[in-house]
């Protein structure tokens, strides 16, 4: 049975951003739904431009903000309390905050007040006791969504009752879903699998990558898989050629290159003898993912065997044609992603941190994640690895740069920091009152921030 879709609008939904949004509207069957297109979104003309369409505002996943002034004060704008928490970074569309939600449900939010302009309810959650394992509870849309400017749709994918991933595309001018197809989990096992890295587009389609449920539990493989942005047509994937795990979870999902390359960072696999399997690597993938390059440390069958890979972050690309790939391990690898090299094939290596979350990267310095250590600025000039600066060491984050800041959350604590951009020191910080969700990162545009919370969205003026 398809699902039952709800569009709400603006109108019915105009408390929503001061009290908790209604569940509202949808349910799913245990059937998978087949997939539909409807008609063009109806009103003509162009569709409305974005300044943060995908996670990272570019499929580079740079995080770096365009045309943000100087930061004055930091205030809370508003907080907008939605029917679930969001856990990727909200998009910025005309004049829009677009958030998802671990209930089903997408946003459209006004960027100045946060007054909900629709909702589009996609389907029921999985409850986690439903799950063998895992920590969201419940489990709807975790991964950050993504817009594509040439059809004014947006993309996301639920996890739905019955252990469905759906993928959805909604209109941006009135949360109407115009796309719905179920992704079968390329693995085969979608009770164990859990969509967290943020979705991508190119060449028609809209790649979405799978991992492993919290705590590894279960038969999953990582993969990744494409679907034309139509919804209808074949589907193509690729599945990591490990017997169990390989995990593809880190929250930036891939990283393209500007040959249209992808570049997905892989989890720990269950080989730990001398066969490597595709595991703990950085691999490149082609637009029909083809695996094209693999990079992997020397240790990855130690890393393995203690869980101590690579899969926790992306690679950060860098101009000059390397990338970092930093992880559970703390060490960082500089690779030229033209050649990957394989196992050992590293033009340099350094300790940096134990990284998790998605980096920022702007011209030869990548801001890597540390989750103990304090937000590391990477400096990789002359293709060395340094440690130019570290930001405050509760600030484990996922870092955006903009107005010649750094911009970390503490999201343990709720605070979010201002670093200066040449040295780390904390020009100012914010305790924002919320709980807000692991790797916690933001999109940015003029003068405000919006962050998902464990709530809904926060808006941050004076950034």
């Amino acid at each position: 049975m398809r699902l039952a879709m709800a569009v709400l609008t603006g109108a019915v939904l105009a408390t929503a951003a001061a009290c908790s949004g209604s569940a509202g509207g949808g349910t799913s069957s245990g059937s998978a739904p087949p997939s539909r297109t409807l008609a063009p979104v109806p009103g003509g003309g162009a569709h409305p431009a974005a300044a943060w369409p995908t996670y990272g505002r570019d499929f580079a996943r740079s995080d770096v903000a365009a045309g943000v002034a100087a930061p004055g004060r930091l205030t809370v704008s508003w907080r907008a309390r939605l029917d679930g928490a969001v856990y990727g970074q909200p998009l910025l569309v005309g004049s829009l905050v677009i958030a998802a939600t671990e209930n089903d449900s997408v946003y459209g939010l006004d960027q100045a007040t946060g007054t909900v302009a629709w909702r589009a309810h996609v389907g029921t959650p999985v409850p986690l006791a439903d799950l063998p394992c895992g920590n969201i509870d419940p489990l709807g849309i975790t991964g950050t969504p993504v817009y594509d400017p040439a059809s004014g749709l947006v993309y996301a994918v639920a996890e739905t009752s019955g252990y469905h991933h759906v993928l959805v595309g909604v209109s941006a001018r009135d949360g109407s879903v115009r796309v719905e197809r179920d992704i079968p989990a390329p693995d085969g096992q979608p009770r164990y699998d859990q969509q967290r890295p943020a979705l991508s587009i190119q060449a028609g389609r809209v790649y979405v990558a799978f991992g492993g449920l919290y705590g590894d539990c279960g038969p999953y493989r990582g993969s990744v898989a494409g679907i034309p942005l139509s919804g209808s047509g074949p589907l193509i994937s690729f599945l990591v050629p490990t017997p169990r795990e390989g995990a593809v979870w880190g929250t930036a999902g891939p990283v393209t290159g500007t040959d249209g390359t992808m570049y997905v960072s892989v989890g720990n696999g269950e080989e730990t003898g001398s066969s490597f399997d595709g595991s703990d690597s950085v691999t490149a993938l082609s637009p029909d993912l083809k695996r094209t390059g693999v990079f992997a440390p020397s240790t990855w069958a130690d890393d393995n065997a203690h869980d101590l890979d690579l899969g926790s972050t992306q690679p950060a690309l860098l101009p000059g044609g390397m990338l970092l790939a930093d992880g559970k391990r703390g060490t960082a690898y500089l690779v030229d992603a033209a050649h990957l090299g394989g196992v050992g094939g590293q033009v340099a290596q350094a300790q940096v941190c134990e990284a998790y979350g998605g980096a920022a990267v702007q011209g030869s310095i990548v801001y890597e994640p540390c989750a103990h250590d304090g937000l590391a600025a990477v400096d990789t000039t002359g293709n060395k690895i340094r440690v130019r600066w570290r930001g405050p060491a509760s600030a484990q984050g996922s870092p955006v740069i903009g107005g010649g800041r750094v911009w970390v959350t503490d999201y343990q604590a709720g605070t979010l920091y201002e670093l200066d951009q040449s040295t780390g020191a904390t020009r100012a910080s914010l305790s924002l009152g919320t709980d807000l969700p692991h790797f916690s990162s933001m999109s940015m545009t003029g003068s405000h921030a919006y962050l998902g919370t464990m709530e809904g969205v926060i808006a941050v003026g004076g950034v």
